[in-house]
């Protein structure tokens, strides 16, 4: 039996957005709409925070809501939350609520709320959801605000749906084809084939990335934000491949994650306008995070999950930061100077603290996370290190190529006040704390990933462990009570299954090989150079 939170924290944090996108639609201007969104942007923050913190408390790898509504309705616990997910739905509502509440009056009349407010409640959804069918149904309609939205400013939406229908085709198709067979670890070369090709889709890897590239060019700079920042193809990747996936499917994933953090990394340094060298920017460290999640090394995998926390949380600050200065001067253009830091010496700050957080640099939030997954992937393949230390050296050339031409080179004449608003400089704070203090500060964070790190290599190599939300019967119920809980501190935890066989920690020049497919075969795992 699942254990439960101590308030339903899941259900009020979806529930309470979709009420507001509803209300936000109703509001007969956009400041009324912004203020309610910010409104009920920051109840929902409280909720995603109290969730985490109640889950923090509890002794266990996986727990669903007290009072489960929806699993009294469907008889099914479809909203379940687990160590890696459960600091991503704070991170999720944070990103929308600085994004809505920074946002200009210059920009109200272009960016919807209610849209905004829909497509947070279908995120935080997908990052709640363990049900494969209910991820792919979220994950299917996360992709209708942002079409929305490029149908209404009158953008070509056809790459985007071109793109986004063959996903979702063949997540329906691909997972079809897995219950038909029998299960995950039943199913064949095709549904596996499916799947893994949708969720590379998804992730933007190389070559089928110019969906986002459009994207960021067409649609509002905040809904483009909001939509790839989660990172829900990760998410996606974690749940439909990773447990049952075969070897050939994991070392793919990660070759061409690999692949792609380079070449977009190298694309960004060359980018000549700056939605697109963020596109190019963000690509490559969502890369790093897929690539890292493939590494069957408890070092590299807690490298991997810190560094999805820390990219979260920089490159949204970042990409807020280049939404402002567009918001005074349209559209940035990386092939001139432009000489706003006279101006917005603040937006100058938050830019090149943010840039240099997201590539690791030393006292940041993202320094502990980058040399993790160097260490680890060093450790089992060093080309794989290798490349992973040229992209974030790629990366920090054109962070600092762009805050060159953005703020530097000469005076911005203008007889406009450009300074930061108020709300502006209170996010600006906020992601400035959670930064330097991620970094000065990085035990606790270090801690939970390299947990939820080693409850996933378990779960790898035991695949059978793995806890599907079931229909529970009362009889059931009170079998499953007598089972003692599992805490998540203990090393050695009390489970009524014989307990799986414990490894020793690999060595650097031992072949590292941490769980098997159907076929009995090594799953994915980087072999070191003999």
């Amino acid at each position: 039996m699942i254990p439960e939170l101590h308030f339903p924290w899941l259900e009020f944090s979806i529930l309470l957005p979709l009420l507001g996108a509803l209300a936000c639609a109703l509001l007969p201007t956009p400041e009324a709409a912004q203020r309610v969104a910010t409104a009920v942007s920051v109840v929902t923050l409280l909720f995603t925070s109290g969730e985490w913190y109640d889950f923090s408390l509890m002794n266990t790898f996986q727990a669903h809501d007290h009072w489960d509504m929806i699993q009294w309705i469907f008889r099914h616990d479809y909203f379940v939350i687990d160590e890696l997910s459960a600091p991503l739905l704070p991170l999720t509502a944070l990103l929308y609520l600085m994004t809505i509440f920074s946002t200009l009056r210059t920009k109200l009349g272009r960016f919807s709320f209610s849209l905004t407010l829909l497509s947070e409640s279908i995120v935080l959804a997908t990052l709640s959801c363990h049900s494969p069918w209910m991820i792919i149904t979220l994950l299917s309609l996360a992709c209708v605000p942002p079409w929305v939205e490029l149908s209404r400013r009158g953008a070509s939406t056809k790459i985007f749906s071109i793109h986004m229908g063959l996903y979702i085709v063949l997540l329906v198709v691909g997972w079809s084809l897995t219950d038909e067979a029998g299960g995950p670890k039943s199913a064949g070369l095709l549904p596996a084939t499916l799947l893994t090709v949708a969720v590379l889709l998804r992730a933007g890897v190389v070559p089928v990335h110019c969906w986002m590239t459009d994207l960021f060019e067409h649609a509002s700079f905040g809904t483009a934000i909001l939509f790839v920042a989660p990172m829900t193809g990760a998410y996606a990747v974690m749940h439909l491949v990773l447990p049952f996936g075969p070897s050939w499917a994991m070392r793919s994933i990660a070759v061409l994650s690999l692949v792609t953090a380079v070449y977009a990394a190298g694309m960004a340094t060359i980018q000549n306008d700056a939605r697109r060298f963020f596109c190019y920017l963000f690509l490559s460290h969502a890369s790093l995070v897929l690539c890292g999640l493939e590494i069957v090394d408890t070092i590299g995998l807690t490298g991997a999950l810190c560094v999805w926390i820390s990219v979260g949380i920089s490159l949204g600050g970042f990409a807020l930061t280049l939404r402002s200065v567009e918001a005074r001067i349209g559209r940035v253009a990386l092939d001139r100077y432009h000489g706003m830091y006279e101006h917005t010496p603040t937006l100058a700050g938050l830019f090149i603290l943010t840039g240099l957080a997201s590539i690791g640099f030393p006292g940041t939030l993202g320094f502990v996370g980058m040399e993790l997954l160097i260490e680890g992937a060093v450790g089992v393949f060093p080309f794989v290190g290798l490349a992973v230390l040229l992209a974030a050296t790629l990366n920090g050339i054109a962070i600092m190529r762009a805050y060159f031409r953005i703020f530097t080179g000469r005076r911005f004449q203008t007889t406009a006040i450009l300074r930061s608003r108020a709300s502006e400089r209170f996010a600006l704070l906020v992601l400035t704390f959670l930064v330097l203090g991620g970094g000065l500060w990085p035990q606790p964070g270090v801690a939970s990933r390299h947990h939820a790190a080693q409850e996933l290599l378990r779960l790898r190599r035991n695949p059978d462990q793995i806890i599907e939300p079931v229909d529970e019967s009362p009889h059931d119920q009170q079998e499953e009570s007598a089972t003692p809980p599992v805490d998540r501190h203990d090393s050695n935890p009390v489970s009524p299954e014989p307990q799986a066989l414990k490894l020793p920690p690999p060595s650097r020049d031992a072949v590292v090989v941490r769980s098997t497919d159907n076929r009995g075969d090594p799953a994915f795992s980087l072999e070191p150079e003999h």
